[in-house]
């Protein structure tokens, strides 16, 4: 209670005499204003950045203002368009310090146990015409500061100690008081209408015109609402209705995030004092169900507004158990829904629990007849099929033995083994990390994942929660009991990164008392496996990676003593266990190498090390006892030690139990004997071991989510669960059988008994997986559509097993099942399979739109129709994206477009009906979208259809009519849509929560809210007899459905009218109104205050949704979580927060994982930056089983390489002191010297290279590249630059590297990932190991460190730039990272580029095109100025010049010498001292870019693959490497070898000098390909006419002039593209083919075409080929002998004489074609040649039944010979001069090199991608090889 001076309320600036500035202090902008609208003096306080603009209570932070008040009114109003930040620290009972903030710049909310985030987000209505906004209007912001700690920390409040109002608001003033005021009601009206409200005193109040509502003016927040427990009623004489759709102000909870006790707590509500309030009856508790609380829940009513919808309900929850606030799951709050009626219908008589209020007569309140949703709960858990989730580690036995006790995700489960009855312990919110059972069997331990870790401890007996909190270590991975149970162990990492032991005493949990943290330590060893002694609970014992450890637990300390290891010191140990000897106590430690190792607890010493090893062969004899020296050991995982056996689990899948001597193996056995047809590998490593109390039964778990047991009497394996190790995407479930079919991630679909939950059978498919499924009505088979296209059927009654191998992968099939039909129609991954229930059809559609019915009732299921292009492209896989009606007469699905669904019939495919969602809320102000559709029951014959608006709308499914809407509120779309068989309960699934709705209620339906999986939930369904709901997302859910049959009588059931509902333990029960978003989000995580502006409805919502930094991380100043887990300011400057890491390397990604993609779940979205690497798609694959010739006896060698990867970003080095330059082109580092021109090729990388970097000592040089599909990380190398050779091979990122960065002194190199992998990774360059690897909440653009400064790193990104200062202390490194927003005034603009001045300025490009330019010191931006009219991608400056890049193609020079200057006037300075000095114009976006210091000279590199040397002194650019910037298509070769011509999809022709390989002429067609070319050969009439003849995709045809470098003709001899051209032997004629397969004939001379062969017609010419020879022997007369092939493997020969105009054919060539289950995606050419050794041999490859080139002699008529090949070729050349042949093949990015006198083979790597073009020059010394835009240049020897 306040002090009697603070009654009845406080002045708060009057007393402090803030006019004085004495007792305060500002900072900033801070101005006495006069304000028109309270018509008085207020405070302005603005500014660009928040936190140098403030108002301070009091002057210092040493001093408190000592304020008591339980309640703060803030009267402020924000600035429109601007932020603003209050922050209040508060004082807590235990004197503790904890500051709360609000703010609308917070994206989220955030909490630590020292501050509390909360956003303030706009959310609104329609104004009335002249009613400011929201936002823009004055507010009296009310704080319950009592309840704010109570809540969010479980704090009691003690005073208020300083208050900071940050830019940028206007303030009134601040006052404090125990009273609760309701600033709309004047002390006059409170009287005149009786209400039990204290009203607003008028010094607070603001004034209100007369006749008009004070709501119309302003804003009225309350935080957290009804704290107070005494709902106030607004004086209100009469409401329009428009008046009582007023906008509420509430706080919206996270949707996903559960991370601390108080987010499971009530989800609060801010309520706005308005019509809306006025309107609703006062609300009176009634109990709750009690579970391990006592609640009481409100009754609601509220009215219809003007379109018969419920308005928002005013609720609360009253608790009157300490632990409500964390055990809030088991807490139903429950909101009746209410229909209004007539005043004349109503019931005289009063409801139960209500009694009506006679102020809502004398305000003219109708009275509502209420409808209940019952039961309340419908739904209860049943059983869940599944385990793991964060670790599969954790299983345990209970006391006796007869049951387990597992974890699956978020729940608990109690198996009993005997029976397979499940007991469920239901609480956590995210999934359980670590269990533990104490020796009695009484007390459970299990603490959750995501940080920090909340620890629950159970009554195991009950299934009542006796405690829950909070764990200081951010993820608990080891628990561990005393065998009293007095004392639990508790081992992870905390925010630092160091590994952290917590001691709880428990001995008072169950009697009323709470568990204690005895003592907390920090150790810097790694610590796998963690257990207290059983012989006494204060001795403990560790194990990790190269150390075992003793703990005693003394004097309220804990200690820790290593054990002498000798040489086992450097073994990584996984588990230990203690044992009870005759003469002590012995410690067993396992370690992954095999060894064992028996330590003597009391002399902290080993006394015997064994190192045990497998056995030769699975059914030979036991081994016996081993020496160290025999071999390999076994990878021990786990142990388990009995009085007389040890049992052990290893990573080879094997369970091996030994006598304690471990003389020989009692038992061994693979997880998989017990099913034959299983071999032991399938099941996985095995992750954990436990002897049973009797020591009978050994129980084990796998990797792979398997649990199981070894009866060691009858030496038989028994499979408990088998599980799903990935989440599940879809379920269907078949009557006659009572099974159920799901598939998953993992690759798998599995059938389970729906009556025992045990898996029947399962089905793997390891390269391609299953997308959809779905059973057959009538009959025992199921159909699974896959993500390769295709639709495969499965028959349940054969016994074998079947392996099918598919073009596209392998399916082995387990079980009692066989794949009886394979169905290939779509290119695309299945999205949808429905079966109609007659059992006559099946439908599926993919995700490149197509549709497909089958005729299903047949034993062998056949394709019917195929549809192109109906079905929406952008639908992800759902059991909703395709339905059928009951009566299988109607099909509907989303498409073609997602705005519209579509009806069919299902016989013809007719289309019957289409809508537009788009058209259904026209006052929205987004476009809307379909996500899922559902039929309901016949009669009527609805369609429902959940939208991207949160809604589901009920249509007409004849007419289209939208009959109604339900709102289903949650953040996010409902993905799924089910409805029961009787239509009285309607399924809707989003995020991790189930609703279910009263379908059969007309008028606002009630629905019921369930939580429990911790994923989302993928799917739902009703079971065949309706009685049970099944949902699947991380595991599988089974419920029973509690409602009655319709012909039940309605007491029959728990939940009735009348009688108090009772939930038993665990259900996951609210309710909520069809129209309140408070249900759902009630339990859906932490609060965000949210304030929607008049006219701008779609804005806020992404508040609630949270923001992009979101990795479980609390705050600091400015907003931002820090890199790591981390809540732990640093000292000494504002906005810094420090963590540390011991270096580890980056884990896996997974649930309790750092991992960017939100579980990565979904693909990644690129940023719209073009400062991101994006690798090229390649369809080959990596090179296997070459055949590399050994050194020396290489026939090739790679000389040059023509280009550059402008698809690279900052791939390009420089050093002009030391001449030193590299670039990349593909996989290959090319090192060039400017001087003479010659080439290194660093080859290695597996991928193609997105960057580089090179050491300030220009001695190392870095690249990375992409990951390969034979790795899992990126491959970055470290190059040594003087000797060529690669140093070290470093791998961390999993998707793309984006930048790389060595420190000033060289001593570190920082690497950062892309948009997908979203990680900062520290590397030594001394030791090559990895220092620290950091997750990144969302993508940066790029990095750089301060030349001034090894310690500071630089990044830039989305609104803001991030420092991180790097510390190094001994082996671990400090980390300190700060993030400064980007100004307002500068604009709300991403950063995408940067780099360091003269000291201390940092200047930053935007993809806006502006510079803004930061002062470091003070950490604020002070200039900006707008640079280029696009994205600015590179920034380097030197002195006073500054030089910037963008996608316009512009480079520019500026002169920023005035910069430092402008520096002293901060925020006032001006850009006009900043001039353009010189601008360039290239020929792409500039992606790279190295300078001279000076800045007078450098290099550039673009997209269009050209590197130009710039010099700004003369103003020039000169190229100085060229390259094409698309696919390369041909390359041909002057008569005299002198120059070479390519071409390419990018319209161009480029001429190059083959000598020094420089690009000379370049023609360029815009809007248009060159897909072929051909160089004249010399004439006798004219020896200098040179042209070059290309055809380009309009069918045209150009003749390029190479001497006079111009177009001398151009021809339009074909209507498609040209896709072969050759010019006759004399040069006088021009053959050219199309992709219709027609030969032109045409004269350059006259421009004419005077023949056209269509011999082809139908197929593509790949080849034509000319050559010169009178061919008399053929029986045909010419002097051209000349050939043309097509893609239908055809190869025509011709004798012409053109000159005559004859021509004769005289060979036609027919290839088979090869089964259609062998053919590519993409069939490659059909290739010919006339042989160059022998011109009477035709060479012939391409699509055909073997892989393998031909010789065909044309004399003989028949094949001479015949070359095997690996793959089909997609191209080829015959060497002029050796019997040599290029290849280069579809499949593999290889180019092989045949001999073919001698069938020797030599096989070449360097490429990135298929090579599809290989040219031997006219000498052939040389040859040409080209893969997609990048050229290489080979020397052939022996030529």
């Amino acid at each position: 209670m306040a002090g009697v001076w603070q009654q009845p309320f406080l002045n708060v600036f009057r007393h402090f005499k803030v006019d004085e500035w004495k007792r305060s202090s500002k900072e900033g902008d801070v101005a006495v204003v006069t304000d028109k609208t309270l018509k008085c003096t207020v405070y302005r306080v603005r500014g660009p950045v928040s936190a140098g603009n403030y108002i301070q209570l009091p002057k210092t932070s040493t001093q408190s203002l000592g304020l008591t008040g339980r309640y703060l009114y803030v009267l402020f109003r924000p600035l429109p368009a601007k932020h603003f930040v209050i922050h209040l620290d508060l004082c807590t009972e235990g004197s503790q310090v904890v500051r709360v903030s609000f703010s609308n710049f917070f994206k989220e909310f955030k909490s630590t146990a020292t501050w509390l985030q909360f956003p303030f987000i706009c959310e609104t209505g329609t104004p009335r015409k002249g009613v400011g906004s929201p936002g823009a209007r004055w507010t009296c912001l009310q704080l319950d500061l009592h309840d704010i700690l109570l809540v969010y920390l479980n704090r009691r409040y003690s005073h208020l100690k300083s208050i900071r109002l940050c830019a940028s608001l206007l303030v009134r003033n601040l006052y404090t008081s125990d009273l609760c005021f309701d600033p709309a009601v004047t002390v006059a009206e409170a009287r005149c209408a009786k209400l039990p409200i204290t009203p607003i005193p008028r010094e607070m109040a603001f004034p209100v015109p007369k006749g008009e509502s004070w709501h119309d003016h302003y804003v009225h927040i309350r935080f957290p609402s009804d704290s107070s427990k005494t709902p106030s009623e607004a004086v209100q004489k009469s409401c329009s209705p428009s008046e009582a759709a007023r906008p509420v102000l509430r706080l919206l909870p996270h949707p996903a995030d559960f991370s601390k006790p108080v987010q499971d707590s009530l989800a609060l509500m801010v309520q706005k004092r308005g019509p809306t309030a006025s309107r609703q009856a006062p609300s009176v508790p009634r109990p709750l169900p009690e579970v391990s609380v006592s609640c009481e829940r409100s009754k609601v009513s509220s009215v219809g507004g003007p379109s018969g919808r419920s308005q928002e309900p005013l609720a609360w929850v009253e608790t009157t158990d300490k632990h409500v606030a964390s055990d809030s799951l088991h807490v139903s709050v429950h909101q009746t829904t209410v229909e209004p009626t007539a005043p004349e219908d109503a019931s005289p008589q009063e409801s139960p629990g209500r009694k009506q209020n006679q102020q809502e007569v004398a305000l003219g309140k109708n009275r509502f007849q209420q409808r209940s949703f019952l039961p309340d709960p419908v739904l209860r858990l049943k059983g869940v099929i599944g385990f793991g989730g964060h670790s599969t580690k954790w299983a345990l036995w209970t006391r006796d033995g007869a049951a387990v006790v597992y974890p699956c995700h978020a729940i608990i489960v109690v198996l009993c083994v005997n029976t397979r009855e499940q007991r469920l312990f239901l609480g956590h919110t995210d999934k359980v990390s670590a269990l533990a059972l104490d020796g009695s069997g009484s007390l459970l331990a299990s603490a959750q994942a995501r940080p920090h870790s909340m620890l629950r401890l159970w009554d195991f007996q009950t299934g009542e929660c006796l405690s829950l909190f909070q764990s200081p270590i951010h993820t608990v991975c080891s628990l561990s009991f005393s065998d009293s149970g007095e004392v639990l162990c508790g081992v992870g990492k905390d925010r630092h990164g160091r590994m952290t032991v917590v001691v709880w005493g428990t001995a008072q949990v169950g009697r009323g008392g709470e568990a204690v943290i005895l003592t907390k330590v920090h150790s810097d060893v790694d610590i796998q496996a963690f257990e207290v002694a059983f012989f006494d609970e204060t001795r403990m014992a560790s194990c990790g990676r190269g150390s075992v450890r003793l703990w005693r637990l003394r004097g309220g300390g804990l200690r820790s003593c290593p054990v002498d290891l000798g040489e086992h010191h450097a073994l990584e140990f996984t588990d230990l266990a203690f044992r009870q000897a005759q003469d002590g106590h012995i410690l067993y430690v396992c370690s992954r190498s095999g060894h064992i190792l028996e330590i003597d607890h009391q002399r902290m010493a080993v006394r015997c090390a064994r190192r045990l090893l497998p056995t030769q062969t699975p059914g030979g004899p036991l081994p016996q006892k081993q020496t160290f020296s025999s071999g390999p050991g076994i990878a021990i995982s786990s142990l388990s030690i009995s009085q007389a056996k040890c049992a052990m689990g290893s990573e080879d899948g094997y369970l091996r139990l030994w006598p304690l001597d471990f003389s020989s193996v009692l038992l061994e056995a693979g997880l998989g004997d017990h099913q034959p047809t299983l071999p032991a590998e399938h099941e996985g490593p095995i992750s954990s071991v436990c002897v049973s109390p009797d020591g009978l039964r050994v129980l084990s778990t796998t990797s792979s989510g398997h649990l199981g047991f070894l009866d060691i009497l009858s030496r038989e394996y028994s499979v408990l669960v088998r599980s799903h190790a990935a989440p599940v995407l879809a379920l269907a479930t078949e009557s006659s059988r009572g099974q159920l079919a799901t598939v998953s991630q993992d690759h798998t679909v599995r059938i389970w008994d729906l009556a025992t939950l045990q898996q029947l059978y399962d089905f793997a498919s390891p390269e391609e997986a299953p997308c959809a499924v779905a059973f057959h009505p009538t009959q025992p088979t199921f159909f699974c559509g896959f993500s390769s296209g295709a639709v495969r059927s499965f028959s349940l009654e054969t016994t074998e097993v079947l392996v099918e191998h598919r073009r596209s992968g392998t399916v082995q099939l387990r079980g009692k099942a066989t794949a009886s039909r394979v169905c290939r129609c779509h290119r695309g991954a299945i999205t949808g399979l429905a079966a109609s229930p007659d059992g006559s059809l099946l439908f599926s559609s993919c995700s490149r739109g197509s549709l497909a019915q089958y005729h299903s009732s047949a034993p062998q299921c056949r394709i019917l129709r195929v549809t192109a292009n109906v079905v929406c492209q952008e639908a992800c896989p759902s059991p909703s994206a395709l339905v059928v009606s009951g009566d299988s007469h109607l099909l509907a699905f989303v498409g073609p477009s997602k705005y519209t669904v579509t009806v069919m019939d299902t016989a013809s495919l007719d289309e019957l009906l289409r809508v537009d969602i788009r058209t259904l809320d026209l006052a929205g102000s987004c476009l809307d979208s379909a996500v899922a559709v559902c039929f309901g029951p016949a009669p009527p014959g609805h369609l429902l259809v959940s939208t991207s608006s949160n809604m589901v709308a009920v249509l007409d499914a004849t007419s289209g009519r939208l009959v109604r809407e339900l709102s289903c509120v949650p953040p996010a779309a409902c993905s799924v849509l089910a409805l029961s068989g009787d239509g009285r309960f309607l399924l809707t699934a989003a995020d991790r929560a189930i609703k279910v709705w009263d379908y059969s209620a007309q008028a606002g339906p009630g629905c019921q809210v369930y939580i429990g999986h911790s994923e989302p939930v993928r799917a739902v369904a009703f079971t065949p007899d309706q009685q049970q709901l099944l949902s699947v997302g991380d595991a599988i859910f089974l419920w029973d459905v509690l409602a009655p049959s319709e012909k039940s009588p309605p007491g029959s059931v728990q939940g009735s009218p009348g009688a108090p509902t009772t939930c038993e333990a665990g259900a996951f029960s609210m309710s909520d109104e069809s129209r309140g978003p408070e249900g759902l989000r009630q339990a859906s995580g932490p609060p965000v205050l949210v304030q929607k502006e008049a006219g701008r409805a779609g804005d806020g919502a992404w508040g609630a949704m949270g923001g992009p930094w979101d990795l479980g991380r609390p705050p600091n100043p400015r907003g931002w979580p820090s890199g790591l887990r981390t809540d732990l300011a640093a000292p000494g400057r504002q906005g810094m927060v420090t963590y540390r890491t011991n270096g580890e390397p980056k884990a896996p990604a997974g649930p309790g994982a750092c991992s960017t993609g939100r579980a990565r779940a979904q693909p990644p979205t690129r940023p719209d930056s073009y400062r991101h690497f994006t690798a090229r798609y390649k369809a080959s694959l990596l090179p296997k089983g070459l055949s590399f010739p050994a050194v020396g006896d290489e026939r090739l060698h790679l000389k040059a390489v023509m280009g550059y990867n402008g698809n690279g970003r900052a791939n390009l080095v420089w050093r002009p002191d030391t001449g030193f330059f590299a670039y990349t082109c593909g996989r290959l580092v090319v090192v060039e010297d400017l001087h003479s021109g010659v080439q290194q090729h660093w080859l290695g990388h597996p991928e193609e290279i997105s960057t580089l970097a090179l050491s300030h000592d220009a001695q190392v040089l870095a690249s990375a590249s992409g990951r390969s599909s034979t790795a899992s990380r990126c491959q970055i190398r470290v190059w040594d630059v003087p000797g060529g050779s690669c140093r070290q091979l470093l791998s961390h990122h999993d998707t793309a590297v984006q930048a790389l960065a060595f420190s000033p002194d060289d001593r570190l190199l920082v690497t950062l990932g892309d948009y997908g992998d979203r990680t900062l990774a520290l590397w030594s360059m001394a030791t090559y190991e990895l220092v620290s690897s950091t997750c990144l909440p969302e993508p940066v653009y790029g990095m750089a460190f301060n030349p001034w400064d090894a310690g500071e790193l630089a990044c830039v990104g989305q609104g803001a730039i991030t420092l991180w200062l790097l510390q190094q202390h001994g082996g671990d490194v400090s980390l300190q990272v700060h993030r400064e927003p980007i100004p307002e005034e500068v604009g709300g603009w991403e950063l995408t580029s940067l780099c360091y001045g003269t000291t201390p300025l940092l200047y930053c490009g935007s993809n806006a095109g502006q510079v803004c330019v930061w002062d470091m010191c003070a950490s604020c931006c002070f200039l900006a100025w707008e640079a280029d009219d696009g994205e600015i991608g590179v920034l380097l400056c030197s002195g006073a010049r500054l030089v910037s890049g963008s996608n316009t193609r512009r480079l520019r020079l500026w002169a920023v010498g005035a910069v430092p200057e402008l520096r002293r006037k901060g925020s006032g300075a001006r850009s006009s001292s900043v001039f353009m000095e010189r601008e360039l114009t290239l020929d792409g976006a500039v992606v790279s870019a190295v300078f001279h210091e000076s800045m007078d000279m450098g290099v550039v590199g673009t997209t269009a693959g050209t590197l130009w040397y710039v010099s700004w002194a003369e103003g020039t650019s000169t190229r100085l490497v060229s390259g094409h910037q698309s696919k390369v298509n041909e390359v041909v070769f002057s008569p005299s070898e002198s120059h070479c011509a390519t071409c390419s999809d990018d319209g161009s022709v480029r001429v190059w000098s083959v000598a020094s390989m420089e690009l000379l002429i370049q023609f360029q067609v815009l809007s248009q390909s060159c897909l072929c070319l051909s160089w004249s050969p010399p004439s006798c009439e004219r020896p200098e006419q040179q042209w070059v003849a290309a055809g380009y995709s309009d069918g045209t045809l150009r003749l390029f002039s190479i001497p006079l470098i111009a177009m001398e003709l151009k021809m339009h001899p074909h209507s498609a593209a040209l896709t072969a051209i050759a010019f006759s032997a004399d040069g006088q004629t021009i053959l050219s083919g199309d992709r219709d397969g027609l030969v032109a004939v045409s004269r350059p001379r006259t421009g004419m075409t005077f023949r056209v062969l269509n011999d082809h017609r139908g197929a593509p010419i790949c080849t034509i080929q000319s050559t010169r020879r009178e061919y008399g022997d053929f029986g045909a007369e010419g002097v051209d002998l000349w050939l043309a092939a097509s893609g239908d493997q055809q190869v025509s020969v011709w004798v012409s004489n053109w000159l005559q105009d004859r021509c004769e054919l005289v060979d036609w060539l027919s290839f088979p074609a090869p089964a259609l289950t062998e053919v590519p995606s993409c069939p490659p050419p059909s290739l010919a040649a006339f042989c160059p050794w022998d011109e009477a041999l035709l060479v012939c490859a391409g699509l055909s039944v073997h892989h393998e080139v031909v010789f065909y002699s044309l004399c003989q008529k028949q094949v001479m010979k015949k070359i095997p090949l690996p793959f089909f070729a997609v191209s080829m050349s015959l060497s002029p001069g050796a019997h040599l042949m290029a290849i280069g093949f579809s499949a593999e990015r290889v180019l092989r090199l045949v001999d073919c006198a001698s069938g020797a083979v030599q096989d070449f790597a360097g490429h990135d991608d298929s090579v599809q073009l290989c040219r031997f020059a006219p000498s052939a010394r040389l040859l040409f090889t080209a893969a997609h835009n990048e050229i290489l240049v080979w020397e052939v020897t022996g030529h």
